[in-house]
């Protein structure tokens, strides 16, 4: 009689203010734009925005691309570094992909390094070297360090996997997010990237893994900037993931799911292309709740009559990048895009 199970299944059944329920495309224009300024409210958006002043500190051929590695400032004192993969023979038609890591050592595993910098030995792990995938067929990759993970951890974190749990804690103690901070982090590499003066405005895309996955998305749904992103281990309800099986600290967002659901902050991104990744065998965001989120997508979609810009790689899988879909799908949407401004011209 003293358990709280009925206590959270009463939470739960509270509707959140701004779940999806627009029938015309003026109340999704309304319920989009009411959504999208209450939710990046939220995240908070740290203070002291400054000029990036990047400044360039290795540059290393690797065949077919060049890797440099940069630094950026964002945030008051904060400085992160960033991974540019740039092909020997880049188009800025081919687009630029923020690519986005989740737990485990940072951007180095995302293309091809080991934790110390040196070329990676071992497999490529649930990331799958997708930063270095994404070059090869094209792209200009930009892949940061999200704060508190490889370089970016505290000094008594050395010889931890992360540095999550005091950041978000401090974070949450001063009325911040962990999420915000990344996802804020993450759009100045969209101010880099257009910065830089090779990229195509209407070309920058995301894409990212587990809570790479969480900044993806969150990322695309407040900045129109993205044209693109690819969701991967992540996509879900709150409800059956984060609320429901041991997650880091660092997903939280008080009053998030006061907010709305999980599919509603995706169905921010619509009429975007947007691409869902989600393995069968996931034990930490279950597949019959990614099912879920993507039904309750397809309307969003399907009222703004872009069934096609939706699409769900549902694959036999773990908690893993796939890539059967998402390595080719960024060049297949820019190119349907120049076909299509080719044929109005």
């Amino acid at each position: 009689m003293w358990q709280t199970d009925d206590y959270l299944e009463h939470l739960y059944a509270i509707a959140p203010e701004e779940r999806f329920g627009a029938r015309t495309r003026g109340e999704w224009q309304a319920w989009q734009a009411r959504l999208r300024e209450r939710f990046e409210g939220l995240l908070v958006e740290p203070d002291g925005k400054r000029e990036l002043s990047p400044v360039l500190l290795e540059s290393v051929d690797c065949g077919d691309y060049t890797r440099e590695r940069i630094n950026i400032a964002t945030y008051g004192p904060l400085v992160m570094p960033v991974y540019v993969l740039i092909p020997k023979e880049y188009e800025p038609e081919r687009g630029a992909v923020i690519a986005i890591h989740g737990h485990g050592y940072g951007s180095r595993d995302l293309v091809g390094l080991e934790p110390d910098g040196t070329e990676k030995a071992r497999e490529p792990g649930y990331h799958k070297n997708f930063a270095v995938e994404l070059v090869r067929r094209g792209h200009l990759v930009i892949a940061p360090e999200l704060l508190g993970f490889g370089d970016r951890k505290l000094a008594e974190d050395a010889e931890k996997g992360d540095s999550c749990y005091r950041l978000s804690t401090n974070l949450l103690a001063m009325g911040q997010t962990m999420a915000g901070h990344r996802v804020f982090e993450t759009l100045r590499c969209v101010d880099y990237a257009l910065a830089r003066g090779d990229v195509a405005a209407d070309r920058i895309g995301c894409m990212g893994i587990s809570g790479g996955g969480l900044v993806s998305a969150f990322a695309a749904a407040i900045d129109e900037r993205l044209s693109a992103a690819v969701v991967s281990g992540y996509a879900n309800t709150f409800q059956a993931s984060v609320l429901a099986v041991p997650h880091c600290i660092d997903n939280f967002v008080p009053g998030l799911s006061q907010l709305a659901e999980m599919p509603d902050l995706l169905g921010l991104i619509a009429p975007r292309p947007l691409l869902i990744e989600a393995g069968t065998k996931d034990h930490i965001f279950p597949i019959q709740a990614a099912d879920a989120a993507v039904d309750k997508l397809s309307g969003i979609y399907d009222l703004l009559d872009a069934e096609t810009n939706l699409v769900y790689d549902r694959f036999e899988g773990k908690h893993e990048i796939s890539g059967k879909v998402a390595f080719d799908w960024f060049g297949s949407i820019w190119q349907t895009r120049k076909a299509d401004d080719d044929g109005r011209a």
